[in-house]
């Protein structure tokens, strides 16, 4: 039973090209993202879809944001994106859904993300996308617990953290979801 979504079929391909340009096999591409052979695999031929901490890791090892690589599995990207045309993905292990509200663009270095983190849920990235990303949050509604690089910050709604950060792990204490806009700046 393979993914139902043509978006997580070319996903997958696309994993499966980024891995195959540089020449790795998946036992390299296990070692250097920590996740096991036999996963990459799934993800590759589209058994599974990867979890938000999974996509984290292969974007580290490929050096792009989690919008890029999304991006780069959809259409070229137009100035104007309508709401019903934002790409939207969701974890489907903890139901963290993800909106590019502005897509990521070649020409352009900053992208703007819409987050839906259900209470209870505990996300962690063990490394950045890339080096020196620049994030800046604003928490639109709920609390949110953002670690950042071993140091938690609880945010409530309407605050706003920036950062660049090697590690990060964002918790939605409850009761309702968390929800926030995320802009990423590569340097």
């Amino acid at each position: 039973m393979g993914i139902d979504t043509a978006a997580d079929e070319r996903l997958a391909a696309r994993l499966s090209e980024l891995r195959l340009e540089r020449g790795w096999t998946l036992e390299e591409l296990a070692r250097r993202a920590d996740v096991s052979r036999s996963t990459l695999s799934r993800v590759e031929r589209a058994e599974v879809s990867p979890t938000a901490a999974l996509l984290g890791r292969l974007c580290s090892v490929y050096g792009r944001t989690m919008s890029r690589l999304l991006a780069e599995v959809e259409s070229a990207p137009a100035r104007l994106v309508r709401a019903g045309e934002q790409a939207v993905w969701r974890d489907e292990a903890t139901g963290f859904v993800r909106r590019s509200v502005s897509p990521p663009h070649g020409s352009l270095r900053a992208e703007v993300v819409e987050g839906r983190l259900p209470a209870g849920v505990d996300i962690a990235y063990d490394r950045p996308s890339v080096p020196g990303l620049e994030h800046h949050l604003w928490l639109l509604e709920g609390g949110l617990e953002l670690t950042v690089d071993g140091e938690p910050q609880l945010l409530a709604a309407g605050d706003c953290l920036r950062f660049v950060a090697e590690t990060t792990r964002f918790r939605c204490p409850g009761p309702g979801e968390a929800r926030y806009v995320l802009v990423v700046v590569v340097p």
